[in-house]
């Protein structure tokens, strides 16, 4: 009998709204599944077919340990998405390749460890057309250690970029882009290299918000049908990482100020994948891992 692990954390637990109907769709499959955290020592990982990262949303929190995690794991079963393609996607300096390849993203500028803060963030705001902008680390997840600024709210930022950089950790600095106030966010998955199903996420960033808290910022979810530009521009990005061979892959797209859709961020390691929003796509899933293992 086929046995899948689908990956959580403890504290994602109760959290995780996708997993009941993944559990459900690979039982109905004749699947054993079980929903191990990925830092249980007590869990043997050979004794899966698969492992498929699912909730594992406190990785942030020792993210050593979890990607050797990755590596320990996939020595042992098939993982999904593959080592390579996680590390990768962990951090935002992917956008660079992006935008090399010709996808458009939110304008992006990267301070790393060692650089002088102001000399990052005072030139970036003297160039910036609009009054607010994200100081958001390069790894990161759920919109923690995120904000949002005025350039009045310089001295704020400052300190926000100082703190990031001074532990060790790079740093993006993009234009708040307002139209997503009204449109909010569009998160577009696809399983297999093939759309599923799309969702609009309210925005997230308030200016002067507090910082998240949990595992991750509360949301406000609704379907979203895309617009033919938003298909066209997750389809360049699925493109470009084709030969990763992404099983799960959610592009997040915003709108720039002129608007047309930009990238935002591509989610292939943990995901929400928003199943409830989208009929037969926790079926979907479970079916394309099961004919990428063989079973």
């Amino acid at each position: 009998m086929t046995s899948v692990a689908l990956v959580t954390c403890n504290m994602a637990a109760s959290l995780d709204e996708d997993m009941p109907l993944l559990v459900e769709a690979f039982e109905s499959l004749g699947v054993r599944v079980a929903t191990p955290a990925w830092d249980d020592p007590a869990v043997d990982w050979s004794a899966f077919d698969a492992a498929l990262l699912r909730s594992t949303w406190d990785y942030m929190d020792r993210l050593e340990a979890f990607m050797a995690w990755i590596d320990a794991c996939a020595a042992r079963t098939r993982l999904f998405n593959p080592p390579a393609l996680v590390r990768r996607n962990l951090d935002k300096h992917y956008l660079q390749g992006l935008e090399a390849a010709g996808v458009p993203i939110v304008p992006t500028h990267f301070a790393e460890p060692g650089d002088d803060p102001m000399g990052c963030l005072g030139p970036f705001i003297d160039r910036l057309e609009g009054v607010e902008f994200v100081v958001k680390p390069a790894i990161g997840a759920g919109s923690r250690d995120a904000a949002r600024f005025h350039v009045e709210d310089r001295a704020a930022a400052l300190a926000h970029l100082a703190g990031l950089l001074q532990a060790g950790r790079s740093a993006l600095l993009q234009p708040y882009l307002t139209r997503v106030d009204v449109a909010g966010e569009t998160a577009m998955v696809h399983i297999d290299g093939v759309f599923s199903h799309a969702i609009r996420k309210g925005p997230l960033l308030t200016r002067g918000g507090a910082g998240v808290a949990g595992l991750f910022a509360p949301e406000t979810i609704s379907v979203r049908e895309p617009a033919a530009d938003e298909l066209a521009l997750a389809g360049a990005a699925c493109r470009h990482l084709a030969a990763l061979e992404p099983l799960y892959l959610r592009v997040d797209l915003i709108r720039g100020d002129d608007g047309s859709p930009v990238v935002l961020e591509l989610e292939m390691t943990e995901p929400s994948l928003f199943f409830p929003y989208g009929p037969g796509s926790a079926a979907r899933l479970a079916s394309a891992l099961l004919r990428r293992i063989g079973a």
